[in-house]
């Protein structure tokens, strides 16, 4: 009686799931600044790609390690207990963030505390919010909601770098976390506000129920005995890996090209914002391929051309920024198509378990992409690209030049190609390229009880 009485009084479905998305979208917007923030904050100290890189590293390990545990904590628990606990790790880190720097103690190692917190309140995000889709809405909106999504991941990052750009000189980093800790409330209020159901019994979910280990081995065993699902996740483990290489030395790369020059790195960062904003609208509007898979493979490879590749190639803004934007446009629909498949093939009350493993299986080499990026920029390719009797720099000095962040322009046009084959090999494998027709929908499958609150 109290769950129906909550139904009634609260609101559900896609105006509840609105309500959620923006709160999510203003804290993500001061999550954006405060990133933006530290980026020059750590490159002004250290002048390193390996230190940055392993902001990134002590963030997505605790991720990683957590994640198995957090899915089948997803699938056991209120969900929407679940979806708080990511905006108050996520508020806590920011609020340690501010009351150290505020007083003059931060340091370096805090930085990377900051970052194990914030991982761990991201473990149970995305599982969390990725099934509670599949629950809230019908599944005829899927492409909508996932294209919404999309934008709570892209559409602050149009703004944040600009925003804090132009705000730090006035209100300093202190001003920024600030601001970071009170949205991350307003997130927290908006999820109070709304409906959201437990999902219903499944007779798979039934089979997977055991103690906590069990449970948690219970998404790999799903995903290891259905090879189209192993194979899509084989190819964002590959892509991740190349994407991750590249990544870790963009910011520091655009940052020794133009004497530290914020601007640019806003601009470009923004760019790539806009794409991926104006993808989200165009998955939201669209829905992505009737083939979700083509969605995924192609955009994988167009990413790669402009994100990379071209973008690798350009010496100054306008090719830098044109790349990005270009690239950010494929993101959400690489993103959206693969998500609308696994939201339809896996059962709800199973999804938390799942979604982690998958993560998990997509990001495992996320740890290590940022040591390998900033290793080889720092002590082998920078060197190597400024000592014109090198093989390197007289192979590839008249593409890429010879000054500061060459070296690390290099790494970017070769993860490109790397990421390039990745997606093409995705069609030459059948249980990939046939994942739709070889997986059935998991509303073929029985419920044996109804949702819940």
């Amino acid at each position: 009686m109290q769950a129906q009485t909550q139904k009634k009084t609260q609101p559900g479905g896609m105006f509840g799931f609105s309500i959620v998305w923006l709160g999510q979208i203003i804290s993500v917007l001061a999550s954006g600044m405060t990133e933006f923030a530290f980026t020059i904050y750590m490159w002004q100290q250290t002048h390193s790609a390996t230190a940055m890189g392993l902001v990134q590293v002590f963030y997505i390990t605790p991720f990683l390690i957590m994640s198995p545990i957090a899915g089948v904590m997803v699938d056991r628990y209120n969900r929407k207990l679940m979806m708080m606990v990511s905006d108050i790790g996520g508020g806590l880190a920011s609020l340690i963030a501010l009351i150290l720097f505020a007083t003059g103690h931060l340091q370096f190692w805090h930085i990377y505390l900051i970052s194990i917190v914030k991982g761990l309140g991201t473990t149970f995000q995305w599982p969390a919010y990725s099934a509670a889709i599949s629950i809230m809405i019908p599944k005829e909106q899927y492409g909508r909601a996932n294209g919404m999504m999309s934008l709570v991941e892209a559409g602050p990052g149009v703004v944040s770098p600009i925003l804090a750009g132009a705000l730090l000189p006035f209100i300093q980093i202190t001003g920024i976390l600030s601001f970071d800790v009170i949205t991350f409330a307003i997130a927290i209020f908006a999820l109070i506000l709304v409906f959201i159901p437990q999902p219903p019994r499944t007779a798979e979910g039934h089979e997977a129920e055991g103690n906590m280990l069990k449970q948690a081995a219970f998404g790999f065993k799903y995903i290891f005995a259905r090879p189209s699902l192993l194979g899509l996740q084989m190819i964002f483990f590959f892509g991740n890996l190349f994407a991750g290489i590249g990544f870790t030395v963009l910011s520091p790369m655009l940052l020794a090209r133009t004497g530290q020059n914020t601007i640019i790195l806003g601009s470009v960062q923004s760019a790539a914002s806009i794409g991926m904003v104006v993808g989200g609208i165009l998955m939201s509007a669209w829905g992505g391929f009737k083939n979700r898979v083509h969605g995924v493979l192609l955009g994988w490879l167009v990413s790669a051309i402009f994100g990379e590749i071209i973008f690798s190639l350009g010496r100054g803004l306008p090719v830098w920024a044109s790349a990005m934007l270009l690239s950010g446009i494929f993101i959400p629909i690489v993103n959206g198509s693969n998500q609308a498949i696994w939201q339809a093939k896996v059962a709800p009350d199973l999804q938390g378990r799942v979604f982690s493993a998958r993560r998990l299986i997509a990001w495992f080499t996320n740890p290590i992409s940022p040591i390998i990026g900033g290793t080889l920029s720092d002590f082998v390719l920078e060197p190597a690209m400024k000592n014109q009797s090198s093989g390197l720099a007289g192979l590839f000095g008249s593409t890429f030049g010879s000054g500061p962040g060459s070296g690390m322009t290099l790494l970017i046009f070769f993860c490109g190609l790397c990421i390039l084959l990745v997606g093409v090999a995705g069609y030459f494998i059948p249980a990939i390229r046939d994942a739709e027709a070889v997986l059935p929908d998991h509303d073929a499958l029985p419920n044996a009880e109804p949702a819940t609150a």
